[in-house]
């Protein structure tokens, strides 16, 4: 199963958000590309669920807003 992305995290710069492995910005370990994969939020801005078909209703899914961002 998937790991839940967090809506909005702290410091989404920090971590590559290509695959479930949410690895540092500096050791990307699963080889996706040589650069890390930006989260929407940092390229559609804080309101970036406005945008698109995000494939969950962001309404009722609290689970992952409350998550943090990994270490």
């Amino acid at each position: 199963m998937a790991k839940k992305i967090p809506l909005y995290p702290k410091h989404p710069e920090r971590v590559c958000w290509g695959c479930d492995r949410y690895c540092q910005a500096g050791s990307l370990s699963c080889g996706n590309g040589s650069d890390r994969t930006p989260h929407p939020i940092e390229m559609l801005g804080e309101d970036w669920l406005e945008y698109g078909d995000w494939g969950f209703d962001a309404q009722t899914d609290t689970t992952a807003a409350a998550q943090s961002t990994p270490r």
